[in-house]
């Protein structure tokens, strides 16, 4: 019964240890990894929009640095300067000074002739009245073409400014290297997997793609990016191939151009998974030790459930003993008040067998005589020897009030003594006593000093029995005067001693090292009670093995104190 108690109690007790501490731990740690998420995936983003719109200001600023320098060499140098070759070849030369982006120069009328041309390919004199940068220009007064071909057949791109002079209108125009633009764009990192490229609007590579995509190849992301869109969009989304990407996208040159910033999520998210992992292998951790820490404290409050319970039950046990040794003491105390009776009738039988011994005429000095004489004296010392026990034992279980009367120990100890010096021959104790002289009075209660008085005695025998048995066993009583006035009372044993663990516990009630059945763990208590009512105080020195002394000290009482 007990044992399926006890398994119902550690399975509830487990179950709470760990589901308790472990609910808010994983309620903690999840709402640490989805701050720390949502955290991740704001820096993330705010990293990439930042990015995008720093290389945004900066493919502008290229671009209208080469435009601002196209338009100065419109506005200070005259369209007749410029038409010459010798003059175009010298501005060329100061404009790649200024950037090396620029690939060649050409000078054209209103009709879209080429008039002047400094580079590496032949193009002066073709007519580009068709062309749809030049339709462009003369419309706007500027034009940034996309790459194309043209008659060069190589990808390109130009930049072109309208110049008015009077009645007339020419067009200086410059192409821009299409690689070194890559490169420029190409240069932004983010990550290990981080890239950044521009597509126009018809979806065509404007610069070359670092994962792969050359320049005017199809992308085949493009539409997946979404409708053209103000400001700077991110979001996370697969790529052609299934690899998924964080990208973030704005558009340029008046919607005609879209800069592209991605960078695989794994990459981007790294931080977040090696904290995922982090946080399961806290969470592994926390939860075995959790579980273990359940299992430990699980075990030790059930084996101090088990202690307990076993403590109670010799509780039990022993206040039930103590109430039957309780009743057999009334009884004793009944019975020696009935045995003293009979005791009384044989008394006074003897009293008068010898005064009608007196009157018989036999000889005195006659064997008869002398035969009757000692058995009459025998009969005579049995019957003094029955009635003191049994005075002894009602005085010692009479149930009267405490007395505080002056108790002389040179008389009072030496009876005590004799009460349990039968009990010490027949075990082979050697049982004595010595009480100074001048060892004065004491105030208390005779009845309960004789207690605690044979309750040390009898301990000591006991001790003495477990070390040596019937043979060998020394027990000794000293009284004398002790400083301030006291007396001090030395019961002392060749006994088996008491552990250091069990000293301090030996005043403790209930506490007993006897067998179960054999001590109620009571007496030492109730004599440390008494001698604490009686203004003493009691101690026991021992060490193992080595015997042990009971110490009891009473105040004197005020006579002897007074004299």
């Amino acid at each position: 019964m007990k044992a399926s108690h006890y398994e119902r109690m550690r399975r509830i007790i487990l179950i709470s240890m760990i589901l308790v501490p472990f609910i808010p731990f994983f309620i903690i740690l999840s709402i640490g990894y989805f701050a720390f998420t949502s955290s991740l995936e704001s820096s993330t983003l705010a990293t990439m929009r930042r990015i995008v719109s720093d290389h945004r200001q900066m493919i502008a600023g290229f671009l209208g640095e080469r435009r601002a320098d196209l338009t100065f060499i419109a506005e200070t140098h005259a369209f007749e300067y410029l038409r010459q070759p010798d003059n175009l070849h010298f501005v060329f030369k100061n404009l790649q000074r200024q950037s090396g982006a620029f690939v060649d120069i050409g000078i054209f009328d209103e009709s879209g002739l080429h008039l002047a041309y400094q580079g590496p390919f032949l193009l002066a004199g073709k007519r580009y009245d068709q062309e749809e940068w030049f339709k462009e220009v003369m419309k706007t007064g500027y034009y940034i073409s996309d790459i194309f071909m043209g008659f060069r057949n190589a990808p390109h791109f130009i930049i072109a400014v309208v110049r008015r002079e009077q009645d007339r209108q020419w067009i200086i125009r410059a192409t821009i290297d299409p690689y070194t633009f890559s490169d420029i764009v190409r240069q932004v990192r983010v990550g290990k997997t981080g890239e950044a490229y521009i597509v126009s609007a018809g979806g065509l590579f404007q610069t070359e793609r670092r994962s792969g995509g050359g320049l005017m190849r199809k992308d085949p992301d493009y539409l997946r990016y979404g409708p053209p869109h103000e400001g700077i969009r991110t979001y996370v989304r697969a790529d052609a191939a299934g690899e998924t990407y964080v990208y973030a996208t704005t558009w340029l040159k008046d919607g005609k151009w879209m800069l592209v910033v991605r960078q695989e999520k794994a990459d981007a998210f790294a931080a977040l998974r090696s904290a995922g992992y982090r946080i399961f292998l806290i969470m592994v951790v926390g939860g075995c030790a959790i579980i273990a820490a359940a299992f430990y404290m699980t075990g030790w409050i059930i084996r101090r459930m088990k202690r307990v319970d076993t403590e109670k039950d010799r509780l039990e046990e022993q206040l039930i003993r103590a109430h039957r040794l309780a009743e057999l003491g009334e009884m004793s105390a009944g019975f020696a008040h009935e045995i003293n009776n009979p005791l009384q009738i044989v008394r006074s039988e003897q009293a008068l067998i010898e005064m009608n011994l007196s009157d018989l005429k036999l000889p005195e000095d006659g064997p008869e005589m002398k035969e009757i004489r000692d058995s009459l004296n025998q009969i005579k010392l049995q019957l003094n020897r029955c009635a003191g026990i049994t005075q002894a034992i009602l005085k010692f279980g009479r149930k009267t009030d405490a007395k505080a009367e002056d108790v002389d120990l040179r008389k009072f100890l030496p009876e005590v003594v004799a009460m349990v010096a039968k009990k010490a021959e027949v075990h082979g104790i050697d049982l004595t006593h010595r009480i100074d002289g001048a060892t004065a009075p004491v105030k208390g209660d005779s009845g309960q000093l004789q207690q605690v008085m044979l309750n040390l005695l009898n301990n000591a025998m006991d001790a003495i029995l477990a070390a040596h048995g019937p043979q060998g066993g020394i027990l000794k009583v000293e009284a004398g005067p002790w400083r301030d006035d006291r007396v001090e009372i030395r019961v002392i044993d060749n006994g088996c001693g008491i552990s250091p663990e069990n000293q301090a516990r030996i005043f403790s009630p209930f506490f007993t090292t006897k067998p179960v059945g054999q001590g109620t763990g009571l007496g030492l208590s109730i004599c440390y009670g008494i001698i604490g009512n009686m203004g003493g105080v009691m101690e026991i020195k021992s060490k193992e093995g080595d015997g042990a002394t009971a110490i009891v000290r009473l105040p004197a009482s005020r006579a002897a104190r007074a004299a």
